[in-house]
């Protein structure tokens, strides 16, 4: 597996090697033991999850606080997102900054984002199939979301307004600066 850390501390690239053949291939997508060496963390995953979307569909920006935050290992086993993660730790040189990946079946691409991060992602083809694991259960009370076109985040969406489909929470949630961290 190839780690790379993003522009955002914390935040880890990961490329699984494949091996292929005529039948298909095969991948390690998580070692724990790769994993910690890379990026110096150590996980516990406790709950794996998996949404399917259509085209269109932008979700987020989510998240927990308090004891209830989570750390996420996000990939994605049919079509193509942009991902996205927003630094939300206040005493970080990166508060407020954010990175936008593609990550798709083909190209095999998963994203490490550490506990103090938002995260959404916009579905960039007809369909995607996206699994996450990460290492905190879900917690209602805990759950927060940001608006995900804050103007003071900048994400630039790969879908245009008239495209986007939405939740009702999604869509009118709070900017950053209001929402309670």
């Amino acid at each position: 597996m190839k780690f790379t850390e993003t522009a955002l501390p914390g935040v880890w690239l990961i490329e699984p090697v494949r091996h292929n053949d005529s039948r298909g291939y095969f991948c390690e997508t998580f070692r724990a033991d790769l994993f910690e060496a890379a990026t110096g963390v150590h996980i516990d995953f406790v709950q794996e999850n998996e949404s399917e979307s259509s085209g269109g569909v932008i979700r987020g920006l989510h998240f927990q606080v308090g004891d209830a935050a989570q750390a996420k290992l996000v990939r994605v086993s049919e079509g193509c997102i942009v991902d996205v993660a927003v630094d939300l730790r206040k005493d970080s040189p990166t508060y407020g900054q954010h990175i936008a990946v593609e990550l798709s079946h083909e190209n095999g691409r998963q994203l490490f984002i550490p506990r103090g991060f938002a995260h959404g992602f916009a579905v960039i083809s007809p369909k995607a199939r996206f699994q996450y694991k990460v290492d905190n259960y879900y917690c209602p009370q805990a759950e927060r979301t940001i608006r995900f076109d804050d103007p003071a985040l900048g994400i630039d969406w790969p879908i245009a307004p008239e495209f986007r489909q939405l939740s009702p929470k999604d869509s009118s949630a709070p900017v950053l600066a209001e929402v309670l961290l």
